[in-house]
């Protein structure tokens, strides 16, 4: 054991009452790590939400592994309170269409969003027409289990289910763009149409809206520029 911990974990007391394994683990050199770290940022820096889909087919496989990989995701306790709802069905997507619409022209056609905040979004261009979610040629739902609902009908806390779902979110977005397909993360507030449209159980709460699918051909997207490193970091010392 480790001379720097005086406490070890698991303790022998936990590791008697609940299985433990020892974590496998590559160590590389310095400057492998360093490769392997910038390959994943300029990957990663050149995604970008995408409002203009193709409607060319995506395997389901593909977003099932995206899925299973967003389930990676650390979350409280290990109760990973998340559930993905995927659709492909073009009735069900003209459904959630409308809905969405519904709600987005209260936000920016009755300014059900402040001034402030429509400002915000003007270098974006959004406004309430939400055609994407029609030919995009999946919709997965991310929803939050606020609690959990066991075989006999009682229910069990969750834990930290926002920051753990949230993980998740970006987790499942990094996947989807390492595989070759864009997305775009979609939150018509409010969103509780869509435990109707979807028939989910009353402990779920949508989190977010995700269109998935190949960017349309020559897609323009917004000339934005990220916060440099010093305006995001520091270190205390």
């Amino acid at each position: 054991m480790n001379e720097d911990y005086e406490y070890p974990y698991p303790s022998p007391e936990l590791a008697s009452e609940h299985p433990f394994i020892t974590y496998e683990h590559e160590r590389f050199t310095e400057n492998v790590m360093l490769d392997r770290a910038e390959g994943f940022y300029e990957e990663m820096n050149q995604r970008r939400s995408i409002r203009m889909f193709s409607s060319d087919p995506v395997p389901q496989k593909l977003i099932e592994t995206a899925v299973k990989t967003a389930s990676t995701a650390p979350s409280g306790a290990h109760k990973q309170p998340w559930t993905f709802v995927a659709t492909q069905d073009p009735e069900i997507k003209r459904e959630i269409r409308i809905a969405a619409e519904k709600e987005e022209e209260k936000n920016y056609l009755e300014n059900r969003m402040n001034k402030e905040w429509q400002e915000a979004l003007a270098p974006l261009g959004t406004d309430h027409h939400k055609e994407f979610i029609e030919v995009a040629p999946w919709i997965v739902v991310l929803f939050e289990q606020r609690y959990e609902i066991c075989p006999d009908g009682t229910t069990l806390k969750n834990y930290y289910v926002k920051e753990s779902v949230g993980t998740a979110a970006g987790l499942f977005i990094a996947a989807l763009h390492h595989m070759g397909l864009a997305t775009l993360t979609h939150t018509p507030t409010p969103m509780k149409f869509l435990n109707k449209i979807l028939n989910r159980p009353e402990n779920e709460r949508p989190f977010v809206l995700f269109p998935i699918g190949y960017p349309l051909e020559g897609v323009e997207v917004p000339d934005l520029k990220r916060k440099d490193l010093p305006e995001i970091f520091t270190t205390v010392l």
